[in-house]
């Protein structure tokens, strides 16, 4: 901290008690110039050759008091002094000071006003004063008093406007910087949010595939276990590597939480349908026949369509295993028909009632992975429609662009 800080917030706080001191400093230059003769005998200023007399000792002290009030009333103070200087002008014999007090008050008016106010007050002070100097007062009209006048008068106008100039276009780069700074956490704000949405919706769908699963046959072994141990061991090993699997994928999804300098997070990649065949086998195991159709040459997709198509047949899959009935089919496609790639899964199970267009976004039981799978499809700029089949059955079907561009919830539909 230099030493100035202190003062300079001192005067930011007490503007009155500055504009006092300001005044009081005035007062003394208006005075000690009134004792100093320009004209004297030897070509010099000479200190002490004259007095002022008690008419110009009043209007200066008059002038430096209005100085006191001007920033509360720069017009008004403008006109106080200005009134006091011209009274001077024209009685003043020998001439004091007292214009200086004008000359502070026309700096106060240009800093504090627009520019064409600036030009306006300014020119009419400075014509007025020093039109009243050269030809009413006592000094010829020539003298550099009458000069001074007018030079005074000019800098004082052209440095207030200088000084309101920079605090205008100070306050505009600090604005700017706090609008930069808002947008910027805004910004921060609306990626946190999209991240915490894409985890949920990962989470989800780890968590539902697996766990239906397990459930699923957990179930099965419970029902075998006393007349068919071997089936019922199968069922269990099915339960283990299922909740292994949930456990591998929700700690690659929980290790993007983590900070710098935490335990190193798994570096799995994330899956995509060159493990849908893994996928499909676990439902199989459960029970439930899955008949899958897509190109083997299919060429390798971006890695968010990809993930994304997964996460489709996952979420659509178990849905199907959980609320299709015992006797369900499902069926599942994954075809590129030019810049889109397809992904369709059906199923001829009874299930519950659904509305027909799964515009609600809801699972046939009111849950919300219809909505996860929606929204992230619609992320990647693509569509999915889910609904009931004519003659029974369900149907979730997605398009997902190739080309995908990733969409925000904030983004606006022209």
């Amino acid at each position: 901290m230099t030493p100035v800080t202190p003062l300079v917030r001192w005067a930011r706080t007490h503007p009155l008690a500055l504009d006092a001191l300001l005044a009081a400093g005035v007062l003394v230059c208006m005075v000690a110039g009134s004792f100093v003769d320009p004209h004297s005998p030897e070509g010099t200023y000479a200190w002490g050759a004259r007095t002022p007399d008690v008419l110009s000792l009043f209007l200066m002290v008059l002038g430096a008091a209005a100085l006191v009030f001007r920033r509360i009333a720069p017009m008004p103070v403008l006109a106080a002094t200005s009134t006091v200087s011209l009274v001077e002008l024209v009685t003043g014999e020998p001439r004091a000071p007292v214009v200086m007090s004008a000359v502070v008050a026309l700096y106060t008016v240009a800093a504090t006003t627009d520019r064409p106010t600036t030009w306006r007050v300014g020119l009419g002070s400075m014509a007025v004063l020093t039109g009243v100097a050269m030809f009413v007062g006592p000094l010829p009209w020539y003298s550099q008093e009458n000069l001074g006048i007018f030079a005074w008068t000019g800098m004082a106008a052209a440095a207030g406007d200088a000084v309101r100039s920079r605090r205008a276009f100070v306050d505009a780069i600090r604005e700017r910087a706090e609008r930069a700074e808002r947008t910027r956490e805004e910004e921060a704000r609306r990626r946190v949010a999209e991240e915490r949405l894409r985890i949920a919706r990962d989470l989800h769908d780890v968590v539902a595939h697996h766990i239906a699963l397990v459930n699923v046959q957990a179930g099965v072994a419970a029902h075998v276990m006393d007349k068919r141990p071997d089936q019922a061991k199968e069922a269990l090993s099915h339960v283990r590597e299922a909740s292994r699997s949930a456990l591998n994928e929700l700690r690659a999804t929980v290790g993007l939480l983590r900070q710098t300098g935490d335990p190193e997070a798994p570096t799995e990649p994330a899956p995509g349908l060159d493990r849908l065949d893994d996928l499909v086998d676990t439902f199989r195991h459960a029970g439930l026949p899955v008949e899958v159709a897509r190109a083997e040459d299919a060429p390798a997709l971006p890695a968010a369509v990809d993930l994304a198509a997964f996460r489709v047949v996952q979420e659509a899959l178990t849905n199907v295993q959980k609320h299709a009935g015992a006797d369900a089919k499902a069926e599942v496609s994954v075809v590129r028909i030019g810049p889109n790639v397809e992904v369709s899964v059906l199923d001829n199970g009874p299930g519950t009632t659904a509305p027909p267009d799964g515009t609600d976004g809801t699972d046939r039981n009111g849950g919300h992975g219809l909505l996860g799978m929606r929204e992230r499809v619609t992320a990647l700029g693509g569509a999915l429609t889910a609904g009931p089949r004519y003659g029974g059955g369900f149907r979730v079907h997605a398009i997902l662009p190739v080309n995908a561009r990733t969409t925000t919830p904030g983004d606006a539909t022209p």
